[in-house]
Order: structure tokens, then C-alpha cells, then sequence
């Protein structure tokens, strides 16, 4: 008798295991990303702080560093929460056109 009730369960539990692993195969997984942004019109030492000020509002970001001597950003992200597109708005919309450097 226990082998006949086993086996129901046992592949009711081999059925549960295999849709686990198909639908956690198929979600997307963030990952945090750095993005080097080149800020060209940086014009003065106070430009930085408004830079980082707005990147780090972009949700997902997580650091920040911004360098006028160099004039560029490097910036920490969640690529599931922010995108390059959504860091270069957010040094546009305060007045410092960005171009991406490097992404990895």
C-alpha cells in the first residue's frame, strides 16, 4: 500500500520541481551595472554636486562619483530599475548633456 500512495506524491513533487525551475528560468535577472558618462559642460567646481544630486535621484542607482577635473560620471546602477537613456536625462534635465563612455 505505501508504494501505491508514494507514488502519486513523488510525482506530484518531480511535476512541482519541474515548473519551478521552468518559470525561474525564464525570469529576468537584474544585475547592477556601471556606466561612464562624459559631461562635457562642466564649467565649474560646484557643477558635480548638481550632477550627482540628480543621478542619484534615477531609481536604481547606488553610487555616484563625479569628477570635474575629468569631466565625467561613473554611475552604479540596477539595470532592471534605470537604464544609460534614464542617467543621460537625468544630467540633461539639469543642464549637463552626457554621452555614455563605457557601459559594463
Amino acid at each position: 500500500m505505501k508504494t501505491i500512495r508514494q507514488a502519486p506524491v513523488r510525482q506530484a513533487l518531480l511535476l512541482a520541481a519541474a515548473l519551478g525551475a521552468s518559470c525561474a528560468s525564464s525570469l529576468a535577472v537584474a544585475k547592477q551595472q556601471t556606466a561612464l558618462l562624459n559631461v562635457p559642460t562642466m564649467d565649474c567646481a560646484t557643477c558635480p554636486i548638481t550632477i550627482k544630486a540628480a543621478l542619484s535621484k534615477v531609481p536604481g542607482v547606488s553610487k555616484v562619483k563625479v569628477s570635474y577635473e575629468k569631466r565625467e560620471a561613473v554611475i552604479v546602477y540596477d539595470d532592471a530599475k534605470a537604464s544609460v537613456a534614464d542617467l543621460k536625462k537625468a544630467t540633461e534635465d539639469v543642464g549637463y548633456p552626457a554621452m555614455l563612455k563605457t557601459s559594463h
